[in-house]
């Protein structure tokens, strides 16, 4: 609900504290007072439009802070926390407008934007006249006040997840099938692609002991004649052999190494020269007695060879990286090949979730169509009380105009309002005035207030063009309303206003270059004057003072 509203340097209106209570509260003054400067104000502060005009004449800027309850509102606690601007139970709005037209708002004291400010605003408080917020007016809240009207709420949310399900299903579906054409000539190349490298059957390590193979048998006449030398220098027989100089070195560190350390070291350091060389000289042997010129064996290794990289330039990788590039061939074609099942799956799944959000369709629409009556039965009895004995209202439910599938259900809501007889109904702003409009709300407020979900009702002049029983019809019926939840509401009818919980007055003063509005908070005693000077004429007689007691005694 709506707890305080500060206004500061707003037209003609130079600072303004309002504390607001429970229950209904009315806002009265003489005409061209400034009855509807707080309800402007609360406008701004709600995210409408606003320019320089409204600063107050000789200062610089225009402020407006609302303060709302929201301790029992888990819509608006939740959107707040998704934003990062919750603050316990309280929620502060300001609004700042500079006399150069420069516009600030703020959500619990942190910088927002103006569409962030309507939007939490939609979710605290409902101004039904000529302004933006008036939610009546929008097809959204028609269909929420119906399902809420009809106990169908969690329906409604049910309805919505089985739409997305659906939605989310069908858009995979559709990218598979837009897709498939493009698929399967890709999998036919990766198929093509496969079957080669599959031909190919490179084995591990194949690449490398084939260009190890291919370097022997191209230079073997090389690698013969240089291991037949380095043989030739490990064996030859006369004093410059390697082995036979080693053993001869050897030899005469032997004779003289007994009592020499070092050269006792030296010696068997020898002896293992030796011993190497004597091994090296076996495996040169055994490479020349093994090794065999083939020129067939060569074009073979290098056939192959070729074969090797021109596939890995086919494919624009090394020939190193062919087993991971068949590799990833190989999965990928895995995966295409698998669009085809995938796509049967989705398609049953479809099947089963386009029958889930049916049920839910069918059942929400049996509930909106028994509800539709109801409502527009209690409506229109509201409405005959209020003086519009000639208005038709009505409920349309249209199924042509709902898209497949809508998170919303399976036919759209809308109210329909004929105001004169022999009109066509039609949408509430094509047909219904300010002040018509206001007293159409109040009659669908008052049928579904123990099921809205906005804690704070705003009714600017809803009393305009009626009076007598009329005027204290309304009254009545905002004061039961107030008893549901917040209304606030500015009138210029005494009936009205004799039922407000909480009674404002709203007056102003004329100085030599300025001209102030006041608003103050009235007593018991006060109420009694206004009263009587809403009911008399220039003079207040006692008799009007009598009448005004009488009115604020009656009780609804």
């Amino acid at each position: 609900m709506l707890s305080h509203l500060s206004i500061s340097n707003f037209t003609i209106a130079e600072q303004v504290e309002l504390e607001f209570q429970n229950g209904m509260t009315v806002i009265t003054g003489e005409t061209g007072a400034g009855k509807s400067i707080s309800l402007d104000a609360l406008a701004l502060a709600l995210g409408d439009r606003a320019d320089s005009k409204i600063v107050r004449q000789g200062t610089q800027k225009a402020e407006i802070h609302a303060s709302f309850d929201i301790t029992e509102l888990a819509q608006a606690k939740k959107w707040l926390q998704q934003k990062e601007l919750d603050c316990d139970d309280e929620c502060l709005l300001r609004r700042v407008i500079t006399r150069e037209g420069r516009s600030r708002a703020y959500i619990n004291g942190k910088p927002s934007t103006l569409q962030d400010l309507s939007a939490l605003g939609e979710m605290l408080i409902d101004i039904h006249s000529q302004h933006e917020h008036q939610s009546l007016l929008k097809k959204d809240t028609h269909r929420s006040l119906l399902d809420a009207y009809a106990g169908a709420g969690t329906l409604a949310s049910q309805l919505q997840q089985a739409s997305k399900n659906w939605q989310h299903c069908d858009t995979q579906l559709s990218t598979l099938r837009s897709n498939s054409e493009e698929q399967n000539a890709r999998a036919q190349l990766l198929a093509y692609q496969a079957q080669e490298l599959d031909e190919l059957q490179l084995g591990d390590n194949e690449l490398e002991a084939l260009e190890q193979e291919q370097k022997n048998l191209a230079n073997a006449d090389k690698i013969i004649a240089d291991s037949q030398l380095a043989l030739t220098l490990l064996s030859n027989s006369q004093a410059n052999g390697i082995i036979e100089t080693l053993h001869r070195a050897e030899g005469l560190l032997t004779e003289i190494a007994d009592e020499n350390k070092q050269l006792r070291e030296a010696q068997q350091l020898l002896s293992s020269a030796k011993i190497h060389c004597d091994e090296a000289l076996q495996e040169l042997q055994h490479h020349i007695d093994s090794f065999v010129a083939n020129p067939e064996r060569l074009q073979e290794v290098e056939n192959r060879l070729s074969s090797i990289y021109d596939i890995a330039r086919k494919h624009n990788v090394s020939a190193q990286n062919l087993p991971q590039t068949h590799k990833a061939l190989k999965e990928e074609l895995s995966t295409l090949q698998g669009s085809d099942e995938k796509i049967i799956q989705l398609e049953e799944q479809l099947q089963q979730l386009g029958e889930d959000y049916q049920k839910f369709a069918q059942a929400l629409s049996k509930k909106r169509s028994s509800a539709r009556k109801k409502l527009t039965k209690a409506v229109t009895e509201q409405l005959k009380l209020l003086g519009m004995n000639n208005c038709l209202f009505e409920i349309e439910l249209d199924q042509a105009k709902a898209r497949p599938y809508s998170p919303h259900g399976q036919e759209t809501v809308e109210f329909l309002i004929a105001t004169n007889p022999g009109q066509i109904p039609q949408a509430l702003n094509k047909i219904a005035s300010g002040g018509e409009l206001s007293r159409i709300s109040l009659a669908i407020q008052v049928v579904t207030a123990k099921t809205g979900a906005i804690p704070t009702l705003v009714f600017d002049e809803v009393d305009v063009g009626i009076g007598g029983g009329t005027a204290e019809v309304v009254g009545n019926l905002l004061r039961k309303l107030g008893k549901q939840t917040q209304v606030i509401c500015v009138t210029h009818q005494a009936q009205v206003a004799s039922k407000g919980d909480q009674h404002f007055l709203v007056s102003k003063r004329a100085e030599k270059n300025s001209t102030h509005t006041q608003v103050g908070n009235l007593t018991t005693a006060g109420k009694v004057d206004e009263i009587a000077r809403m009911l008399g004429g220039i003079e207040i007689t006692e008799r009007t003072l009598a009448h005004a007691k009488e009115m604020l005694a009656l009780e609804i």
